[in-house]
Protein backbone atom coordinates (compact mmCIF):
# COMPACT_ATOMS: atom_id res chain seq x y z
CA UNK A 1 0.00 0.00 0.00
CA UNK A 2 1.54 3.61 -0.99
CA UNK A 3 0.96 6.71 0.80
CA UNK A 4 -0.78 9.63 0.19
CA UNK A 5 0.99 12.97 -0.19
CA UNK A 6 -1.30 16.50 0.74
CA UNK A 7 -0.14 19.86 -0.06
CA UNK A 8 -2.23 22.97 0.77
CA UNK A 9 -1.34 26.39 -0.01
CA UNK A 10 -2.67 28.63 2.45
CA UNK A 11 -2.13 31.63 0.48
CA UNK A 12 -4.09 30.62 -2.56
CA UNK A 13 -7.43 32.35 -2.64
CA UNK A 14 -6.55 35.76 -1.18
CA UNK A 15 -4.16 37.72 -3.84
CA UNK A 16 -5.11 41.36 -5.30
CA UNK A 17 -7.93 40.30 -7.24
CA UNK A 18 -10.32 40.01 -4.54
CA UNK A 19 -9.77 44.07 -4.34
CA UNK A 20 -9.65 44.15 -8.12
CA UNK A 21 -12.03 41.77 -9.56
CA UNK A 22 -14.40 39.66 -7.66
CA UNK A 23 -12.54 36.57 -6.74
CA UNK A 24 -14.02 34.41 -4.42
CA UNK A 25 -11.64 33.90 -0.71
CA UNK A 26 -11.13 30.83 0.21
CA UNK A 27 -10.24 30.66 4.16
CA UNK A 28 -7.73 28.49 5.40
CA UNK A 29 -10.65 27.33 8.08
CA UNK A 30 -12.31 25.98 4.84
CA UNK A 31 -9.01 24.52 3.77
CA UNK A 32 -8.84 22.71 6.81
CA UNK A 33 -12.39 21.12 6.13
CA UNK A 34 -11.40 20.16 3.00
CA UNK A 35 -8.50 18.14 4.18
CA UNK A 36 -10.17 16.76 6.70
CA UNK A 37 -12.97 15.24 4.71
CA UNK A 38 -10.20 14.03 1.80
CA UNK A 39 -8.86 12.03 5.39
CA UNK A 40 -11.92 10.83 6.22
CA UNK A 41 -12.30 9.73 2.33
CA UNK A 42 -8.83 7.72 2.83
CA UNK A 43 -9.63 6.29 6.62
CA UNK A 44 -12.79 4.86 5.32
CA UNK A 45 -10.74 3.16 2.49
CA UNK A 46 -8.71 1.90 4.85
CA UNK A 47 -5.24 4.13 3.39
CA UNK A 48 -2.51 3.40 6.44
CA UNK A 49 -0.89 7.03 5.91
CA UNK A 50 -1.03 10.33 4.37
CA UNK A 51 1.95 13.10 4.62
CA UNK A 52 1.17 16.63 4.61
CA UNK A 53 2.87 19.50 3.85
CA UNK A 54 3.64 21.87 6.94
CA UNK A 55 2.18 25.60 6.42
CA UNK A 56 2.31 28.28 8.67
CA UNK A 57 -1.47 28.33 9.01
CA UNK A 58 -1.55 25.04 10.31
CA UNK A 59 -4.24 23.66 8.24
CA UNK A 60 -3.25 19.95 8.47
CA UNK A 61 -3.20 20.20 12.87
CA UNK A 62 -6.79 21.95 12.09
CA UNK A 63 -7.73 19.15 10.24
CA UNK A 64 -7.15 16.15 12.67
CA UNK A 65 -8.13 17.66 15.28
CA UNK A 66 -10.98 15.55 16.92
CA UNK A 67 -11.43 13.72 13.63
CA UNK A 68 -11.27 10.38 15.24
CA UNK A 69 -8.63 8.62 12.58
CA UNK A 70 -7.22 5.61 11.97
CA UNK A 71 -4.98 6.65 9.57
CA UNK A 72 -1.32 7.81 10.14
CA UNK A 73 -0.89 11.60 9.26
CA UNK A 74 2.64 12.48 9.44
CA UNK A 75 3.81 16.25 8.69
CA UNK A 76 6.94 16.22 5.92
CA UNK A 77 10.10 16.25 7.91
CA UNK A 78 10.98 19.64 5.85
CA UNK A 79 12.34 23.06 7.27
CA UNK A 80 9.22 25.55 6.38
CA UNK A 81 10.27 29.21 5.07
CA UNK A 82 6.51 29.92 3.71
CA UNK A 83 7.53 30.90 -0.22
CA UNK A 84 6.40 28.83 -3.14
CA UNK A 85 9.44 26.79 -2.96
CA UNK A 86 7.73 24.94 0.33
CA UNK A 87 5.56 23.42 -2.52
CA UNK A 88 8.24 22.26 -4.63
CA UNK A 89 10.07 20.80 -2.07
CA UNK A 90 7.16 18.57 -0.39
CA UNK A 91 6.39 17.69 -4.21
CA UNK A 92 9.98 16.20 -4.62
CA UNK A 93 9.76 14.65 -1.06
CA UNK A 94 6.83 12.99 -1.76
CA UNK A 95 7.61 11.94 -5.30
CA UNK A 96 10.76 10.10 -3.50
CA UNK A 97 8.76 8.39 -0.57
CA UNK A 98 6.67 6.67 -3.57
CA UNK A 99 3.53 8.52 -3.00
CA UNK A 100 0.31 6.75 -4.62
CA UNK A 101 -0.59 10.60 -5.63
CA UNK A 102 -0.23 14.44 -4.68
CA UNK A 103 -3.68 16.07 -3.60
CA UNK A 104 -2.70 19.38 -4.11
CA UNK A 105 -4.96 22.45 -2.81
CA UNK A 106 -4.74 25.72 -4.66
CA UNK A 107 -5.29 27.20 -7.95
CA UNK A 108 -3.45 27.07 -11.05
CA UNK A 109 0.19 28.93 -9.46
CA UNK A 110 -0.10 26.21 -6.89
CA UNK A 111 -0.14 23.56 -8.86
CA UNK A 112 2.87 24.91 -11.40
CA UNK A 113 5.01 25.01 -8.29
CA UNK A 114 4.13 21.27 -7.23
CA UNK A 115 4.43 20.18 -10.98
CA UNK A 116 8.36 21.48 -11.05
CA UNK A 117 8.60 18.62 -7.75
CA UNK A 118 6.26 16.18 -8.56
CA UNK A 119 8.34 14.02 -10.62
CA UNK A 120 6.09 10.66 -11.86
CA UNK A 121 3.79 11.01 -8.93
CA UNK A 122 0.69 12.09 -10.20
CA UNK A 123 -1.49 15.08 -8.85
CA UNK A 124 -5.02 15.04 -8.00
CA UNK A 125 -6.09 18.86 -7.31
CA UNK A 126 -8.47 20.67 -5.68
CA UNK A 127 -9.50 24.29 -6.83
CA UNK A 128 -9.01 26.30 -3.76
CA UNK A 129 -7.54 29.87 -5.92
CA UNK A 130 -8.69 32.09 -8.11
CA UNK A 131 -7.65 31.34 -11.96
CA UNK A 132 -8.80 27.41 -12.27
CA UNK A 133 -8.32 26.17 -15.65
CA UNK A 134 -5.75 22.97 -14.54
CA UNK A 135 -7.59 22.32 -11.44
CA UNK A 136 -11.66 21.76 -10.86
CA UNK A 137 -13.94 22.41 -7.96
CA UNK A 138 -14.36 18.75 -6.53
CA UNK A 139 -15.63 17.58 -3.11
CA UNK A 140 -12.56 16.70 -0.30
CA UNK A 141 -14.75 13.54 0.47
CA UNK A 142 -14.84 12.07 -3.32
CA UNK A 143 -10.92 12.91 -3.91
CA UNK A 144 -9.80 11.05 -0.87
CA UNK A 145 -12.06 8.12 -1.99
CA UNK A 146 -10.43 8.58 -5.49
CA UNK A 147 -6.54 8.80 -3.87
CA UNK A 148 -7.49 5.55 -1.50
CA UNK A 149 -8.26 3.56 -4.99
CA UNK A 150 -5.07 4.73 -6.09
CA UNK A 151 -3.26 4.11 -3.18
CA UNK A 152 -4.60 0.69 -2.87
CA UNK A 153 -3.85 -0.19 -6.61
CA UNK A 154 -7.68 -0.72 -6.76
CA UNK A 155 -7.15 0.79 -10.65
CA UNK A 156 -4.20 0.65 -13.04
CA UNK A 157 -2.79 4.08 -12.93
CA UNK A 158 -2.19 3.37 -17.16
CA UNK A 159 -6.24 3.54 -17.09
CA UNK A 160 -6.60 6.83 -14.83
CA UNK A 161 -4.00 8.76 -15.47
CA UNK A 162 -3.20 11.40 -17.65
CA UNK A 163 -0.18 13.64 -18.80
CA UNK A 164 -0.50 16.70 -18.88
CA UNK A 165 1.29 19.87 -21.05
CA UNK A 166 3.62 22.42 -20.34
CA UNK A 167 5.10 25.36 -21.92
CA UNK A 168 8.19 25.80 -21.22
CA UNK A 169 10.26 29.07 -20.67
CA UNK A 170 13.93 29.45 -22.07
CA UNK A 171 16.35 32.49 -21.51
CA UNK A 172 18.68 31.80 -23.76
CA UNK A 173 20.10 28.26 -23.67
CA UNK A 174 18.78 27.66 -20.21
CA UNK A 175 15.98 26.57 -18.90
CA UNK A 176 14.35 28.90 -16.76
CA UNK A 177 10.40 27.58 -15.73
CA UNK A 178 7.24 26.81 -16.77
CA UNK A 179 3.60 26.93 -17.02
CA UNK A 180 0.71 24.39 -16.68
CA UNK A 181 -1.92 26.57 -18.68
CA UNK A 182 -1.03 30.11 -20.02
CA UNK A 183 2.33 32.34 -20.22
CA UNK A 184 1.41 35.94 -20.42
CA UNK A 185 4.15 38.52 -21.34
CA UNK A 186 3.20 42.11 -19.57
CA UNK A 187 4.88 45.16 -19.80
CA UNK A 188 4.45 46.06 -16.68
CA UNK A 189 8.43 45.92 -14.98
CA UNK A 190 7.63 45.06 -12.09
CA UNK A 191 6.68 41.66 -10.48
CA UNK A 192 4.79 43.55 -7.37
CA UNK A 193 1.94 42.13 -6.30
CA UNK A 194 2.48 39.53 -8.97
CA UNK A 195 -0.83 38.79 -10.72
CA UNK A 196 -2.16 40.31 -13.81
CA UNK A 197 -5.15 42.29 -13.82
CA UNK A 198 -4.72 44.89 -16.39
CA UNK A 199 -5.76 44.30 -19.88
CA UNK A 200 -3.71 47.70 -21.56
CA UNK A 201 -0.48 45.64 -20.11
CA UNK A 202 -0.79 42.44 -22.20
CA UNK A 203 1.71 41.72 -25.23
CA UNK A 204 1.77 38.14 -25.76
CA UNK A 205 -0.26 34.92 -24.07
CA UNK A 206 0.97 31.49 -24.68
CA UNK A 207 -1.54 28.85 -23.96
CA UNK A 208 -1.66 24.76 -23.66
CA UNK A 209 -5.55 24.69 -23.24
CA UNK A 210 -8.52 27.24 -24.47
CA UNK A 211 -11.47 25.65 -23.34
CA UNK A 212 -14.88 27.17 -23.37
CA UNK A 213 -15.92 27.37 -19.44
CA UNK A 214 -12.20 28.36 -18.56
CA UNK A 215 -11.55 31.75 -16.66
CA UNK A 216 -8.07 33.58 -16.88
CA UNK A 217 -6.40 34.40 -19.58
CA UNK A 218 -6.81 31.24 -21.46
CA UNK A 219 -10.55 32.66 -22.28
CA UNK A 220 -8.82 34.28 -24.70
CA UNK A 221 -8.62 31.42 -26.76
CA UNK A 222 -11.82 30.56 -26.98
CA UNK A 223 -12.87 32.70 -29.61
CA UNK A 224 -9.99 32.46 -31.70
CA UNK A 225 -9.19 28.12 -31.65
CA UNK A 226 -10.31 25.99 -29.26
CA UNK A 227 -7.60 23.86 -27.79
CA UNK A 228 -7.58 20.87 -25.18
CA UNK A 229 -4.90 19.68 -22.89
CA UNK A 230 -4.26 16.66 -25.00
CA UNK A 231 -4.19 17.92 -28.34
CA UNK A 232 -0.34 17.93 -29.32
CA UNK A 233 -0.22 21.54 -29.98
CA UNK A 234 -0.73 25.05 -27.80
CA UNK A 235 -1.60 28.71 -29.14
CA UNK A 236 0.34 31.47 -29.23
CA UNK A 237 -1.62 35.02 -29.28
CA UNK A 238 -0.49 38.58 -30.24
CA UNK A 239 -1.93 41.24 -28.67
CA UNK A 240 -3.31 44.66 -30.49
CA UNK A 241 -5.05 46.39 -32.93
CA UNK A 242 -6.23 44.01 -35.41
CA UNK A 243 -9.07 41.71 -37.46
CA UNK A 244 -10.49 40.16 -33.88
CA UNK A 245 -11.30 41.69 -30.37
CA UNK A 246 -12.48 39.20 -27.88
CA UNK A 247 -14.50 39.74 -25.02
CA UNK A 248 -13.51 37.41 -22.50
CA UNK A 249 -13.20 36.42 -18.96
CA UNK A 250 -9.55 37.66 -17.52
CA UNK A 251 -10.36 36.90 -13.50
CA UNK A 252 -13.80 36.14 -12.06
CA UNK A 253 -16.13 39.12 -12.61
CA UNK A 254 -13.07 41.02 -14.93
CA UNK A 255 -14.61 40.57 -18.73
CA UNK A 256 -12.63 42.93 -21.09
CA UNK A 257 -12.48 43.39 -24.49
CA UNK A 258 -9.05 41.93 -25.85
CA UNK A 259 -7.80 43.20 -29.70
CA UNK A 260 -5.90 40.48 -31.35
CA UNK A 261 -3.61 40.99 -33.48
CA UNK A 262 -2.70 38.07 -34.81
CA UNK A 263 -2.50 33.92 -33.37
CA UNK A 264 -1.40 31.17 -34.59
CA UNK A 265 -0.78 27.62 -33.21
CA UNK A 266 2.23 26.12 -31.16
CA UNK A 267 2.97 22.52 -32.11
CA UNK A 268 4.85 20.00 -29.77
CA UNK A 269 8.19 20.57 -29.36
CA UNK A 270 8.64 23.54 -31.54
CA UNK A 271 9.67 27.13 -29.73
CA UNK A 272 8.54 30.72 -30.66
CA UNK A 273 10.87 33.69 -29.52
CA UNK A 274 9.06 36.15 -27.62
CA UNK A 275 9.56 39.31 -29.05
CA UNK A 276 12.10 41.11 -27.60
CA UNK A 277 11.19 43.90 -24.75
CA UNK A 278 11.35 45.11 -21.29
CA UNK A 279 8.75 43.47 -19.46
CA UNK A 280 7.91 40.62 -16.77
CA UNK A 281 6.78 37.20 -17.91
CA UNK A 282 3.59 35.80 -16.03
CA UNK A 283 3.14 32.20 -15.42
CA UNK A 284 -0.33 30.84 -15.27
CA UNK A 285 -1.70 34.23 -13.49
CA UNK A 286 1.49 35.04 -11.02
CA UNK A 287 4.16 38.13 -12.85
CA UNK A 288 7.68 35.82 -11.84
CA UNK A 289 10.17 36.81 -14.26
CA UNK A 290 11.49 39.99 -15.25
CA UNK A 291 13.10 40.49 -19.08
CA UNK A 292 14.68 43.16 -21.00
CA UNK A 293 15.06 44.03 -24.61
CA UNK A 294 18.92 42.18 -24.57
CA UNK A 295 17.41 38.97 -23.12
CA UNK A 296 16.44 35.82 -25.88
CA UNK A 297 13.74 34.21 -23.89
CA UNK A 298 11.70 31.44 -25.86
CA UNK A 299 8.76 29.40 -25.03
CA UNK A 300 8.52 25.53 -26.07
CA UNK A 301 5.25 23.46 -25.36
CA UNK A 302 6.02 20.02 -24.09
CA UNK A 303 3.33 17.60 -24.04
CA UNK A 304 5.01 15.73 -21.12
CA UNK A 305 4.29 17.87 -18.21
CA UNK A 306 2.69 16.26 -14.66
CA UNK A 307 0.78 13.36 -14.30
CA UNK A 308 -2.73 13.81 -12.84
CA UNK A 309 -5.44 11.96 -12.06
CA UNK A 310 -9.08 11.30 -14.04
CA UNK A 311 -10.91 11.27 -10.60
CA UNK A 312 -14.09 10.30 -12.27
CA UNK A 313 -12.33 7.81 -14.10
CA UNK A 314 -10.59 6.30 -10.80
CA UNK A 315 -13.97 6.38 -8.97
CA UNK A 316 -16.09 4.63 -12.25
CA UNK A 317 -13.49 2.11 -12.79
CA UNK A 318 -13.31 1.12 -8.71
CA UNK A 319 -16.84 0.72 -8.85
CA UNK A 320 -17.19 -1.09 -12.13
CA UNK A 321 -14.50 -3.58 -10.19
CA UNK A 322 -16.99 -3.68 -7.19
CA UNK A 323 -15.22 -2.31 -5.07
CA UNK A 324 -17.47 -0.52 -3.09
CA UNK A 325 -19.82 -3.37 -2.60
CA UNK A 326 -20.30 -5.06 0.94
CA UNK A 327 -21.18 -8.31 1.10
Amino acid sequence: MKPVGIIANPSSGKDIRRLVASGTVISNIEKANTVRRILLGLDSMGVENAFIMRDCANIGSHAIRNANLTIQVNYLDLPMTNCQQDSTRSAAALDRMGAACIIVLGGDGTNRVVAKGCGDTPLLSVSTGTNNAFCEMVEGTLVGLGAAVMALGIVAEKDVVEQMPVLEVWKGDDFLDIALVDLVVSSMEHVGSRAIWDESTLEEVFLTRSEPGNIGFSSLGWHLHPTAPLDPFGLHILIGAGQYQVKAPIAPGLIRTIPIRNYQLLPAGESIRIHPRRGIIALDGEREHSMSEEDVMTVRYNPKGPKVVNLKRALKNASRSKHFLIG
